[in-house]
């Protein structure tokens, strides 16, 4: 008898774990870093200036199709000016802002997905010259059966919190008219593939 009630406990334990058993469906997508850009845009009193700047690497994780994780790698090396100043491209991967010899890269991992009023908000954390900090975007998600597409709105992310001092207010407060504005314009754009 004692057998018997042992054997229908284990089959019913057994039974209620399946039932209960989380079903997933978890697709990883590569970032395709030809398609994929990070545009920016910064601000001073005279005017501003827009541009780009290339992916190594990355990847997309979809659980259900719901972003769930993923990272993505910029080489700050490629930081372009839309209008081809080489001299603005050289002062911005100087010391003076992000400081490519000691950090040539910078880095996005995705930690969490909601949606928002139909919207979905990426929340990761963002890895700028040595400085990791947590940031919260709007996006569309296009998901196709072999690839994905995220795009994010244009948001602000604060360099002065990734101790880019440049004319900074953050920094020096004897600047005047001559200072550049510590929060910039970001847009991420990332086409990934299985």
């Amino acid at each position: 008898m004692k057998k018997s009630k042992l054997f229908l406990f284990a089959i019913v334990f057994a039974a209620f774990s399946f039932v209960n058993q989380p079903l997933f469906a978890q697709d990883n997508f590569k970032v395709n870093v030809d398609n994929s850009t990070l545009n920016w845009k910064g601000f001073k009193p005279t005017g501003s200036h827009t541009g780009a700047i290339t992916l190594t690497s990355g990847n997309i994780v979809l659980t259900n199709n719901m972003l769930t994780g993923g990272s993505f790698v910029a080489d700050m090396s490629t930081i372009k000016d839309d209008d081809g100043s080489a001299k603005l491209e050289n002062h911005l991967k100087s010391e003076d802002f992000f400081e490519i010899a000691v950090f040539p890269t910078s880095k996005f991992e995705i930690t969490k997905s909601e949606i928002k009023a139909g919207k979905i908000h990426v929340t990761g954390n963002m890895a700028i010259k040595g400085v990791t900090k947590q940031i919260t975007f709007p996006a569309t998600l296009a998901v196709g059966k072999e690839n994905v597409t995220l795009t994010s709105e244009i948001f602000q992310i604060n360099r002065a919190d990734f101790n880019v001092k440049y004319k900074s207010k953050t920094f020096f407060n004897d600047l005047k008219d001559k200072f550049v504005n510590d929060d910039f314009d970001f847009q991420v754009i990332i086409v990934a593939e299985k």
